[in-house]
């Protein structure tokens, strides 16, 4: 019985498995369809066939983070702001001294 039982369980998972193989290979083959009929619509105006390019260099995170903390967009705490206080920034810092 337990050897039955195992039998079935990997018949089962191989045959999940080759569904999900299945519906990606579908998914894949329908957007190269897409692409080819997008291609041959740019060819057939006299448009550039351009790839589908998703640009993500490793420094546009990090731009864009540094974007976004300048910008200091409104406070989401407004009533702990006030209670700390207005933070004036820094201007310099003299307690240390160069060697």
């Amino acid at each position: 019985m337990p050897t039955l039982f195992s039998f079935l369980l990997r018949a089962l998972l191989l045959a999940a498995g080759l569904v999900m193989a299945a519906a990606v290979a579908c998914v894949f083959v329908l957007l190269m369809a897409l692409w080819f009929v997008r291609a041959a619509w740019c060819r057939l105006t006299g448009r550039p066939v351009s790839p589908f390019v998703m640009g993500a260099g490793p420094r546009a995170a990090f731009d864009e983070m540094m974007r976004r903390a300048q910008a200091q967009p409104a406070s989401r705490t407004p009533r702990a702001d006030a209670a700390a206080g207005v933070r004036r920034p820094l201007v310099d810092v003299t307690d240390v001294e160069p060697k």
